[in-house]
């Protein structure tokens, strides 16, 4: 495990994204915009922590699919979530592939700073009603990590 980094200040910004470091700083800076909050709350609320785009565009009608990609490029630009992806050969027809998931490093920093508390945003995730399509999805294998 990786020693726990404090909040960067802006001096150690640049070094960090230098030296190819989770920068605290940028991290929260970028996860608390209200769109990308809402999309990550989504992600560590459901019920496997790897959402499709599929799932996270059913769970945030105002935003576009473009626009939740944009915002999980964004994300995962500094290191807060990561994309994981089916094999060409793995892919189930007419399915998504591709599914995020929290990074380590944002789930240490989010703890200390009492952010996205796991069990609260689950319970949400859980009471949203969900079309039989978004259950089948939610309910199939992801990629191992």
């Amino acid at each position: 495990m990786k020693p726990k980094t404090e909040v960067a200040n802006s001096s150690h910004d640049a070094q960090s994204a230098t030296n190819n470091q989770f920068d605290s700083w940028r991290a929260l800076q970028k996860a608390t915009d209200k769109k990308r909050a809402d999309i990550l709350s989504d992600i560590i609320g459901h019920p496997k922590g790897m959402p499709s785009v599929e799932e996270l565009d059913y769970m945030n009608p105002s935003l576009s699919d473009d626009a939740i990609r944009r915002h999980l490029h964004t994300l995962e630009n500094v290191s807060v979530i990561r994309e994981h992806e089916f094999e060409p050969g793995e892919r189930l027809r007419d399915f998504p592939y591709k599914f995020y998931s929290l990074t380590e490093e944002a789930r240490e920093l989010f703890d200390r700073n009492g952010l996205f508390p796991e069990e609260a945003w689950q319970r949400q995730y859980r009471s949203v009603e969900k079309t039989s399509r978004i259950q089948e999805i939610e309910d199939m294998p992801r990629p191992t990590a």
